[in-house]
């Protein structure tokens, strides 16, 4: 995917499986088949603070999938030109972001906790963390 052709509209919710049991709910994720990309690399966010925003950064190669495994947050994107805001808040169902995409996260309800399926591991030179760098970037 070239960075400065992707948008807003490149990132889409996915229906993730929703297997019902009589003892609760099973959702499976599976490299190529559920998501487009193979995930090396998973992590999760908790316990944040009423008020607070996580994220605020872009990937120049990481993909992502998001999901709220509890609770809820906003996920706000951003491709330089056109925003979009989803709320999350099933954990069936996750945010597929591309590289080139500003994104911050924020209302995250009391418990939730963010799920995070990553197409990479971490890679400090991967991330642009201010915004201005990222515009510039982006052109």
């Amino acid at each position: 995917m070239n960075k400065d052709k992707t948008t807003v509209y490149d990132c889409t919710m996915i229906e993730l499986s929703k297997n019902h049991r009589e003892k609760g709910n099973l959702t499976v994720v599976q490299n190529e088949k559920e998501i487009p990309f193979d995930v090396k690399r998973c992590y999760y966010l908790y316990d944040v603070p009423g008020g607070e925003e996580r994220g605020g950064h872009s990937h120049k190669q990481l993909k992502q999938l998001i999901i709220a495994a509890s609770g809820s947050f906003d996920v706000r994107l951003d491709d330089g030109q056109v925003k979009r805001t989803f709320t999350l808040n099933r954990p069936y169902q996750g945010l597929f972001v591309v590289p080139g995409i500003w994104r911050d996260l924020d209302n995250f309800s009391s418990g939730s906790v963010c799920l995070v399926l990553a197409s990479e591991v971490y890679q400090k030179e991967d991330y642009i963390r201010n915004y201005n760098e990222f515009l510039e970037w982006k052109k």
